[in-house]
């Protein structure tokens, strides 16, 4: 084989003629070396083969010695000084040397070649074919790194193949046993807010020997617990539990349960279930749930129960898991109208207002200018527990608030008897940018006006011009239905069990990827989806001594990561985990006195995420009462707080204003 010789540009001084002088003399050739200029190099290349079980492997290779010098360097050099240099790079030694590095390296590329599966002369049988001046290091170097990556993308395409194998979506209504096996039959109720669709769904559910109600909120959890617990359809109270991932008030020989959707006990028959706000089955994070409610609730008779524009969906879910399907829409029972123009003044607000911000921050700011008006104000805000926030929706519904200042959490669950929506702004913060609210979410906000039975008519109105035409164009606005395909499925543990059994892997981030990108989703009605801090977290506890069923819990925590403080106690008991050591909570020894209203908000936040871990590892995380107790006690001394900025901003204004009258 010829490899290039002198480059004729680099010949000065008759270098060229020198250095073919040099080759003849030593008889570098018959001992199969070059002297070879190339690459702004010139440098010695030996030649030689290697057999290996059956193997013949020729090479061309510069030893680790073999570069000379620089060109313009070695024409300086004279005769002398070149000779003397190729001896002293071309002896015995260094022949040897290479010839036993290249022997190793070719043994252990054939075995591993082999291991895999490859024909090892793909990748050996460029040695002799190299066009390079580097030292053989850095080639054997770079042949390993492709047998490397040929061995993890033949390992990518087996484990990607196995798992399509293990887990087919198709068959996703199947893993739920006892559903699949039933005679079930749908009932959806479906129309807009205050059509009354939660409160036949819930009669049903009443009168039922036995049933469970499905939330998308503790909150809503809790109040059709106690709906069920007061009431008395066969003339006995109804034996009810409650179960969220934060809390159990279970019943001895209950009949029926209120729950969280994530909580659906789809082991149980029953004869009644309600699926609430159905419609979430669109939602990007939790919809999910929402798809394994429908297939899996294990009741002769699910009501599905939320928006019209759900309807399309739960045709298509009742038709692919072959229930029958009774659809009911219903319509508002209060009409709902847009104000003839906004607001403009805190002095137009008037009793049975509901005035609605984006952020916290802004409620509070809100809260303060009316209740500096001399107005008392209830206020509803996401960071509230569920036992705050109905609390302060109790006092406007006894009339002990005049307003009440919210987020959108006013718009799912929490009845209360408002009159008119007062929208300070229809942007929002969707945790990338501020967008404008879309026309769903537009609509289930102002459907909280008009309470059946307490306002003949519900009104809704911008605070400011802008906002009043925007919310005008939005309550006119149609809205998209709910996709008919593409079901969210969510990894379960033993899903995820499965993938490691075929492919090995026990990272919670590999085996979440695969799950996503590898099972197998045949017509797409059913696709897999995961949470984006569900996978950020994995990438972090995937640095712990835990196992697959631990990371994916630990992953699963319903707490803020961010939010500093309960960011840094969810490290702690997945730490604390990693060791195996139990995690006990510590109260602070002077209570929450000392802390102001957001460490009390989310002191409360963390003593819940403690409780949901708790009951999933109560041997590690054993404080499950006490977790209870103190989030009871925060939320107290949540509500308390608020009063109390209520109470003083008014004292500071006088708190003489004349009450307006609330509309009729």
């Amino acid at each position: 084989m010829s490899h290039p010789r002198n480059d004729a540009s680099d010949n000065n001084n008759d270098t060229g003629g020198d250095d073919a002088f040099l080759e003849r003399e030593l008889d570098l050739a018959a001992r199969g070396i070059e002297l070879v200029k190339m690459e702004g190099r010139v440098f010695l290349r030996f030649s030689g083969e290697v057999r290996y079980e059956g193997l013949r492997v020729p090479y061309a290779l510069v030893p680790a010695r073999g570069v000379l010098a620089k060109p313009s360097k070695w024409r300086k050099m004279d005769l002398i000084a070149r000779r003397a240099l190729i001896e002293e790079r071309t002896g015995d030694k260094a022949l040897a040397e290479l010839q036993l590095d290249a022997e190793e390296f070719v043994r252990d590329i054939a075995e591993q070649a082999d291991d895999a599966g490859f024909d090892p002369r793909v990748f050996l049988g460029v040695l002799d074919e190299l066009e390079t001046s580097e030292p053989a290091e850095y080639v054997f170097e770079r042949i390993r790194q492709r047998v490397e990556h040929a061995i993890e993308r033949e390992q990518e395409e087996r484990h990607a193949a196995r798992t399509k194998e293990s887990i087919n979506l198709a068959e996703y209504p199947e893993s739920f046993e006892v559903a699949s096996r039933m005679q079930r039959k749908f009932i959806a109720l479906l129309g807009p807010t205050n059509s009354g669709k939660t409160h036949r769904a819930m009669e049903a559910l009443a009168k039922a020997k036995s049933g469970a109600y499905l939330a998308p909120l503790r909150l809503l959890a809790l109040e059709n617990y106690e709906r069920l617990q007061a009431a008395r359809p066969h003339g006995e109270p109804i034996k009810v539990s409650l179960i969220t991932g934060e809390e159990r008030r279970v019943v001895e020989g209950s009949t029926h349960v209120a729950s969280t959707v994530e909580m659906l006990d789809s082991k149980t028959p029953i004869e009644v279930a309600v699926i609430d706000e159905i419609q979430m089955l669109a939602d990007r994070d939790r919809g999910a749930a929402w798809t394994a409610a429908v297939c899996g609730a294990p009741a002769s008779t699910v009501y599905l129960v939320g928006a019209p524009e759900a309807r399309r969906a739960i045709e298509a879910l009742a038709e692919r898991l072959e229930v029958p399907l009774e659809v009911h829409v219903l319509k508002r029972m209060a009409p709902l109208a847009m104000e003839p123009g906004p607001v403009r003044k805190l002095s137009n607000l008037r009793r049975g207002d509901a005035v609605i911000a984006f952020s916290r921050r802004d409620v509070l700011m809100w809260r303060d200018m009316i209740t500096e008006k001399g107005l008392s104000v209830a206020t509803v805000y996401g960071n509230l527990s569920p036992e705050v926030r109905r609390a302060q929706a109790e006092r406007f519904r006894e009339g002990q608030a005049d307003i009440v200042v919210g987020t959108d959490a006013l718009a799912m669950g929490l009845n209360m008897p408002i009159a008119r929506i007062v929208m300070t702004t229809a942007v929002k913060y969707n945790g990338v940018e501020e967008e404008e609210i879309s026309a769903a979410l537009a609509k289930q906000i102002a459907g909280r006006a008009g309470r059946y039975g307490v306002h003949e008519e519900g009104f809704v109105a911008g605070y400011d011009d802008d906002t009043h035409e925007v919310m005008r164009a939005l309550m006119k606005e149609k809205i998209p239905p709910v996709p008919a395909t593409g079901f969210a499925v969510a990894p379960s543990l033993e899903q995820l069990h499965r993938i490691s059994s075929v492919t090995g892997e026990t990272s919670l981030v590999k085996l979440l990827r695969r799950f996503v990108h590898n099972i197998d989703v045949p017509d797409g009605f059913f696709y897999p989806r995961i949470t984006e801090d569900q996978n950020e977290r994995a990438e972090w506890l995937d640095t712990l001594d835990l196992t697959v069923a631990e990371k994916f819990m630990l992953s699963l925590v319903p707490i803020s990561s961010r939010v500093p403080m309960l960011q840094s106690a969810w490290e702690h008991w997945a730490l604390a985990l990693a060791k195996k050591k139990v995690s006990k909570l510590t109260p602070h020894p002077e209570g929450l006195f000392w802390k102001n209203l957001q460490e009390v908000e989310d002191t409360c936040r963390m003593y819940s995420a403690y409780a949901w871990l708790g009951y999933r590892a109560p041997e590690y995380f054993p404080s499950i009462e006490e977790a209870q107790q103190l989030a009871r006690e925060a939320s107290e001394r949540v509500d308390s707080l608020l009063q109390q900025q209520n109470a003083a901003t008014r004292k500071r204004q006088g708190g003489h204003a004349s009450k307006p009258k609330r509309r009729a």
